[in-house]
């Protein structure tokens, strides 16, 4: 069992079985640049508690798991130099030796689910690497929410992985994908990551009926991915993302980059040559999606107890 501490607000939620929504912290330290990280960060919490759930940002404080971290401590990990990037199989580690840490996609996703959140609002998912046949290298992210029960609101994977790979590999991890009024998977910074989807639902109400007949009829395994894409005139222009992901990936390759460092690397030279387009993008997306994940926090929450 993950030992946590909870926050105030998370935990007189919880006890009151009202509607609550998981926030990674990764974004907050290793996503953004500062200090907008932390503006956002606050931003993403309040658009949850708008649309009527209780926001639990998670990450590590002081060796300390955290569900729900105070504004001081979400401060601390926009602001300190030195936070490191924590999957699932870095928490005991970073429990151990005490160390600041902001929490990946699996790692926020195995914690929230301990916890009792069945809601979790990212940006976009890790995924297949471009090259992994020859690399073997892929996001665990994958593995977790292929075991972890949890419905995760995202904008596809980041366009700079293999898009059709990661799909291959959710679909032989057992993990449903549902489109949110749209058949077709995002690519995260780009409405349409090129890929179908099987099925689509169009409002927060269908998407909780889904996580409520996995109740009823016993499936407790495996996550549900929600696919919010950004509006066709908020993506990041498709032709200006092709070049510099293109110049992004030659980079990668000249300075020897990768595992855990391609995203960031890839993420800020985005940032840089897109003159912070890009940055905007990716708040758009996270804002959204916390909205959303909330909405669909509120419309389960509103549907009848199982006995």
């Amino acid at each position: 069992m993950i030992e946590v501490r909870y926050g105030h607000g998370v935990r007189t939620a919880l006890s009151e079985h009202r509607p609550v929504v998981a926030l990674e912290s990764t974004i907050i330290s290793h996503g953004l640049p500062r200090p907008r990280n932390l503006e956002v960060a606050r931003a993403v919490e309040q658009t949850v508690r708008d649309h009527g759930a209780e926001p639990a940002t998670i990450g590590v404080v002081g060796g300390e798991i955290v569900v729900g971290l105070d504004d001081k401590e979400l401060a601390r990990l926009a602001t300190t130099d030195g936070v490191l990037k924590l999957s699932t199989r870095d928490l005991a580690v970073a429990a151990a030796v005490g160390v600041d840490g902001a929490t990946t996609v699996a790692a926020t996703a195995a914690i929230a689910s301990r916890a009792g959140i069945q809601f979790f609002a990212t940006g976009g998912l890790g995924g297949v690497h471009r090259g992994a046949a020859e690399t073997y290298d892929e996001s665990a992210d994958l593995v977790a929410l292929g075991r972890t029960p949890i419905v995760v609101v995202c904008a596809g994977v980041k366009s700079i992985l293999d898009v059709g790979a990661t799909l291959e590999r959710l679909e032989t991890l057992s993990v449903t994908v549902v489109g949110y009024g749209s058949a077709r998977f995002p690519g995260f910074y780009l409405t349409d990551g090129g890929f179908d989807l099987d099925w689509s639902l169009g409002t927060p109400g269908e998407i909780a009926e889904v996580l409520h007949a996995r109740r009823v009829h016993g499936i407790h395994t495996g996550a549900v991915v929600v696919t919010n894409p950004l509006p066709m005139d908020e993506q990041l222009d498709p032709e200006l993302h092709a070049q510099v992901l293109a110049d992004g990936l030659a980079g990668l390759e000249r300075d020897g980059v990768t595992g855990k460092a391609v995203t960031p690397y890839l993420l800020a030279y985005f940032h840089e040559a897109t003159g912070g387009a890009s940055l905007d993008v990716n708040v758009r997306i996270i804002l959204r999606n916390s909205a959303l994940a909330a909405e669909i926090a509120v419309a389960h929450a509103a549907l009848p107890l199982l006995e």
